[in-house]
């Protein structure tokens, strides 16, 4: 039996396709797109008044198995994956041990398929245990299922790491993804460096520390022509950088996520340990550089850099309280808030960001609704109206900004290789 969407305004960015029609996929491939496709024999589901899109992928997750699992699982960060509607899941390394390893990277990928939600696709560590000394064994790293390497929250720690770095990964066609930070500026550092870093009384991060690291992996990346891209980009100064290397024909793209293009730092004075994460919430003027650099097509992807963490962590004083926020269930509802219904830029455009863009980046056929496609697609009602309540959620972990935020717009339902995973109101 296949399942045949029924009625959705089906919008494929990369196929230039915008119409309301029916999508019936078997056998986890789209098999048609067409108007008033015969029902027999099929599930339906209803998709009249939604949008029918290709399924969202994130490139920047923390899904902390092995070694956290008691901040999250694979089973619940899956879960929460496939409720936000992304359909593919990329999974950072810094996990205990430390995924440095073609076993570690295969385990995870099998993990993944054995639960049955969302796809895993494994970013792997760039140098051995993420301690900056060597690179780890690219080649081997991707044959297992790695798709971009990472040190994650460390920087590649020397630029002539990065640079080989740089070279190893063009060698396979992979990408290089930065944290930018320059710790010498930035240690100690709990919030953003100005007026409520003051008022708090804690040490603060300086604007200057990511963007002098995105200045050195630049310039590397040019030097190497190698795909070096920016994970989680928080400042107008990294932002031009990006903007000016990619007029210059260099294979640079960076990724933004919902909390830094929606929040200031004052959002920490309101919600404490709830919004600290690592690079800080910035600046008003950054805030909104940012969605400049979103509407202006700089900004290459959008990713939640979903970072659970259990209750009594994010408990502790706002000096020690770990960095980070959870973000998969919320990320469509903040952005289609802050980019659509704002008018600052159209929904396929939106839908670019979180599917067929990161899928170009992490070098997977999918992103798309195409015939003979892969039938991963997310479907979402951008007028529904509800309020996300964080002890509902479907993360183990409850640290957001968001908590009793009233949204417009959520996903109905989540299909991964012909099948839904997700159903809203379906328990």
């Amino acid at each position: 039996m296949g399942l045949l969407i029924q009625s959705g305004w089906v919008i494929s960015p990369e196929d230039e396709l915008d119409i309301e029609a029916d999508v019936l996929v078997e056998d986890g491939v789209i098999q048609r797109i067409e108007e008033n496709i015969s029902a027999q024999g099929h599930e339906v589901f209803d998709a009249r008044g939604q949008i029918v899109s290709p399924g969202f992928i994130d490139m920047h997750a923390h899904l902390r198995e092995p070694g956290g699992e008691i901040s999250e699982t694979l089973e619940t960060g899956l879960a929460a994956a496939v409720a936000g509607g992304f359909t593919s899941v990329c999974a950072m390394p810094n996990t205990h041990p430390v995924n440095d390893s073609p076993e570690l990277t295969r385990r995870l990928i099998e993990r993944a398929k054995a639960i049955g939600l969302a796809r895993v696709f494994p970013i792997a560590a760039a140098s051995v245990r993420s301690e900056g000394e060597r690179l780890t064994d690219f080649h081997a790293l991707a044959e297992a299922g790695a798709v971009a390497f990472s040190d994650d929250g460390r920087p590649l720690k020397t630029a002539r790491l990065m640079q080989e770095a740089l070279r190893a990964a063009r060698a396979i066609g992979a990408p290089v993804i930065d944290h930018c930070e320059d710790h010498s500026l930035s240690a100690g550092g709990a919030v953003n460096e100005g007026s409520v870093a003051e008022q708090l009384g804690v040490k603060g991060i300086p604007n200057s520390s990511e963007e002098v690291c995105v200045a050195r992996d630049v310039i590397l990346a040019e030097a190497t022509d190698a795909h070096f891209h920016i994970a989680h980009l928080s400042t107008a100064g990294a932002l031009d950088q990006v903007r000016a290397a990619r007029r210059r024909g260099a294979r640079v793209t960076c990724e933004v996520t919902p909390h830094h293009f929606t929040l200031a730092d004052q959002a920490v004075l309101e919600h404490g340990t709830q919004a600290k994460m690592n690079p800080p919430l910035r600046g008003a003027p950054d805030v909104e550089a940012l969605v400049a650099g979103i509407a202006d097509g700089t900004v290459s992807a959008i990713a939640t850099d979903h970072a659970p963490h259990a209750p009594e962590l994010k408990q502790k004083p706002l000096a020690e309280a770990p960095f980070g926020i959870i973000g998969l269930e919320t990320a469509l509802a903040v952005a289609l808030a802050r980019l659509v219904h704002s008018e600052k830029i159209p929904l396929w455009h939106l839908i670019s960001l979180m599917s067929a863009n990161p899928a170009r980046i992490i070098r997977k056929p999918l992103g798309r609704i195409v015939v003979g496609g892969a039938a991963d697609i997310t479907i979402f009602d951008p007028e529904f109206e509800w309020t996300y309540e964080a002890t509902k959620g479907r993360s183990k972990s409850r640290n957001t900004p968001f908590d009793g935020r009233k949204f417009k717009g959520a996903v109905t339902a989540t299909v991964v290789a012909g099948r839904i995973v997700f159903r809203r109101g379906a328990g």
